[in-house]
This record gives structure tokens, C-alpha cells and sequence, in this order.
């Protein structure tokens, strides 16, 4: 998970969306009650999940480091044939522009020709 969280695009997309959903409760008082509400309940059932899990978890360890191991190098062969894992979204919404804005041209100059 640590590693997923780390890719650059993961970690902006999570950056847009905090900063969406911040400025989404600064801007609405009353979203901001439900919002805090949402939060504090999504808190007290992960806190009592994890308390419940613990045990279970432990005796899990060397499966789930097993396949923890698995999955990074997963992980890694996805980054190695989807480079576009490594880059921000904005970058990846810029490029995307660049390009549709190029193939409209392209598809424009054809027509007029």
C-alpha cells in the first residue's frame, strides 16, 4: 500500500482530491457538520476494527509479507510498461491537452484542405 501510495500519480490524485474535499468543507458550513460527522464515525470503526484485527493480523504475518513481497514486484513490472504511473496528474492533464489540441488541429487542417 505504502508503495502504491507513493507513485506519483497515486500521491497527486490524493493530493487533488484532499485539497477538493478541504475546500469543499471550508466553503459549505453545512457539508462541513456531515463531513466532520462522516469522519469521526469512519475514525471509531477503524479504531475498533484494528483493535479486533490485531490478532488476526499477527498470526497472518509471513503470508502477508509473502504476498507483499509478490505484489512490489508486481508493482514494479506495472511501472516499468505504465511510465504514466510516474507522473503527476497535472502533468498527465497537460500532456493529454497538448495532444487533443494537436489532433484537433491535425483533423482541422485536413478538413479545410
Amino acid at each position: 500500500v505504502k508503495e502504491v501510495a507513493s507513485l506519483s500519480l497515486v500521491s497527486s490524485a490524493c493530493d487533488v482530491v484532499s485539497a477538493a474535499y478541504a475546500s469543499t468543507k471550508e466553503s459549505h458550513p453545512y457539508l462541513r457538520s456531515v463531513c466532520d460527522a462522516a469522519e469521526k464515525g469512519v475514525q471509531s470503526v477503524t479504531e475498533a476494527t484494528a483493535s479486533c484485527v490485531q490478532p488476526v493480523l499477527a498470526t497472518l504475518e509471513p503470508h502477508v509479507a509473502a504476498a507483499s513481497e509478490y505484489a512490489s514486484k508486481g508493482l514494479e513490472k506495472l511501472g516499468e510498461k505504465l511510465p504514466l504511473l510516474q507522473k503527476p496528474v497535472e502533468q498527465i492533464l497537460s500532456d493529454t491537452k497538448e495532444l487533443v489540441s494537436s489532433r484537433v488541429a491535425d483533423v482541422k487542417d485536413a478538413v479545410s484542405s
